[in-house]
């Protein structure tokens, strides 16, 4: 069977189930929590590398519809996450998945 090349709704399906994931993950919980939690913070990591993947592979018609969306520096964040996991600042990750 040949690989398919996935559609662009699977991947914009993927960063929605991703932010779900990650909004279901810290919430009702404070920064602290947060840094203590091995295991949260290895999923929230997992799935801001997901949605940066995911956004790697979003056409670029797509992106230029949506402007106000930071594609680069979402897509920069993953790379950061990918190949300096164990230098990320967690100050630096949970403001981004609280803003």
């Amino acid at each position: 069977m040949l690989n398919m090349p996935r559609e662009r709704k699977a991947y914009l399906k993927d960063i929605l189930e991703a932010i779900r994931k990650i909004e279901n993950y810290t919430k009702n919980i404070s920064f602290n929590d947060f840094v203590r939690d091995e295991l949260i913070k290895d999923a929230v990591v997992r799935n801001l590398e997901i949605i940066g993947e995911a956004v790697k592979n979003i056409p670029d018609d797509v992106k230029n519809k949506r402007p106000e969306v930071e594609w680069k520096k979402i897509a920069g964040l993953r790379d950061i996450l990918i190949h300096a996991y164990f230098g990320i600042d967690d100050e630096i990750v949970w403001d981004v998945v609280k803003s």
